[in-house]
């Protein structure tokens, strides 16, 4: 038998390991078979079970809009510090990737000093320079995983940094789309407000007329100038919320309250949806939800770190070579009696004291019992997200409908009432409450649209947005 021949039954054993990596290997775990049918709220003639629309927002069909949103994906502050986790996670693949490679190392140094007697050479100087340099190469041999372990991790690190970014981009869409819906529907419900109030104010002339007549006494034009200021103290309220949202929109795009474009203030009309919303089923959303694939990714990371700790229950292997020469000056260096080369491999084994090791697969296996746990979490609150997004959005369609008809009605007792309270033929408390009572509509009505806006980013966001 050779000497190759007996290195070579050696290393069988090993081998035979290495056919398969340290620690358990992934499998996605299985989401709830009822959640990938259709949702149990998507009834009705406001939603549809199409696919969810890339680059959602555009079903408002508002330029300024879609300008605003592309703005704050290129500048929010939020995003980039998503976009720089994402690069630090991406160095950190490419550093794991770098451990299949060899690792070199270069040095060289220059040193004068004085030798004892007894050291020095013969023919050599007591007193001189010393110059050394040296190559050196070492290369793991992965017989067990640690390093492909290793590049797994930091793999799926780098896609649940990804999908983090994503849930940023849609939270930032979300959140400015919801701004500028605010802002627009603050202008529509000041401008209902002040409607209110002129029409108040008709009243309150006529009222004043009907007194210097003799026709309706002072009390009568106290209640009404009492309802015209409530009505007029609506809208300072109204007007510092909606330029609160202005500011929100400015910091989300990435300006100053001062520099947002003129053309973001101008919409004066609540943002509405003019077809059917397209949802989906359960089994699309938990594809798209960036906060699903995050928690499955961080499961995939933590379960290659058992591999990575297993790993260390076994020998690691590498094979080195250095190269190097040393000599008085540059001209001696490379000469063949100076020149030394070292070649061999080198192993190390935490033997029999393993216990560490076994610590850190235990640490590693309950990291990724608790990501398990994170992931069937998410899934749930994404359903139960959606779920309740589209319930809420269906019943405040309903409640728009009502708050309609009741607006109708009150505006139809309004008229009637001022018509028989010029002919003098009810008395000055049932025409203060059929105004109040018509002012009350139409105010929750424009509040209401306003409600339906907010109700719809909310169930675009738990959807999970998208772009193209």
């Amino acid at each position: 038998m050779t000497r190759r021949f007996r290195i070579l039954t050696a290393l069988l054993p090993a081998l035979a390991l290495a056919a398969c990596a340290a620690g358990p290997d992934y499998a996605r775990p299985n989401a709830p078979s009822a959640s990938s049918g259709p949702f149990l709220s998507a009834g009705g003639p406001a939603i549809s079970q199409a696919p969810v629309e890339a680059d959602w927002w555009r079903l408002y069909r508002d330029p300024v809009l879609d300008r605003l949103i592309a703005d704050a994906l290129a500048a929010n502050t939020d995003i980039r510090v998503a976009v720089a986790r994402l690069e630090r996670a991406r160095a950190g693949l490419r550093g794991a990737k770098a451990d299949r490679l060899p690792q070199t190392d270069v040095g060289a140094g220059a040193t004068y000093g004085r030798l004892p007697e007894s050291q020095r050479a013969p023919g050599a100087q007591r007193q001189d320079w010393s110059i050394d340099t040296g190559l050196s190469v070492a290369y793991e041999v992965d017989l067990f995983g640690r390093v492909s372990r290793g590049i797994e991790a930091a793999r799926a690190d780098e896609g649940a940094a990804a999908a983090d970014a994503d849930a940023v981009r849609v939270a930032v869409v979300a959140d400015t789309t919801r701004a500028y819906a605010d802002a627009a529907s603050g202008a529509a419900r000041i401008a209902v407000a002040r409607q209110i109030v002129d029409l108040i104010d008709r009243s309150l002339d006529l009222t004043r007329r009907r007194h210097e007549a003799g026709l309706a006494n002072q009390l009568d034009l106290s209640r009404i100038a009492t309802l015209r200021e409530q009505r007029a103290a609506d809208i300072p309220d109204l007007e510092a919320g909606r330029q609160a949202a202005l500011f929100r929109l400015a910091t989300l795009t990435g300006r100053t309250p001062a520099d947002l474009p003129p053309v973001a203030t101008v919409r004066s009309v609540g943002l509405e949806v003019t077809q059917p919303i397209p949802v989906g089923d359960g089994a699309a959303l938990l594809a798209r939800r960036p906060d699903v694939r995050a928690a499955e990714r961080r499961l995939a990371g933590d379960t290659a770190r058992i591999g990575v700790a297993t790993s260390d229950l076994y020998p690691h292997i590498s094979l080195g070579a250095s190269l190097g020469s040393t000599g008085p000056n540059l001209g001696d260096l490379f000469g063949g009696g100076p020149l030394r080369w070292l070649l061999g491999p080198l192993i190390s084994w935490a033997f029999p004291n393993q216990e560490p090791a076994r610590a850190k697969i235990a640490a590693a296996t309950a990291d990724s019992h608790g990501s398990l746990a994170a992931f069937d979490g998410t899934v749930l609150r994404a359903l139960e997200e959606t779920e309740t997004a589209l319930t809420f959005y269906a019943k405040a369609l309903d409640r728009r409908t009502a708050l309609m008809a009741a607006r109708d009605q009150a505006e139809i007792a309004a008229r009637i009432i001022r018509a028989q309270q010029r002919e003098g033929q009810v008395d000055s408390l049932q025409w203060l409450d059929a105004e109040r009572t018509s002012a009350e509509a139409e105010a929750e009505l424009a509040a209401q649209d306003a409600r339906i806006a907010d109700a719809q980013v909310d169930l675009f966001k738990a959807l999970g947005g998208g772009w193209s």
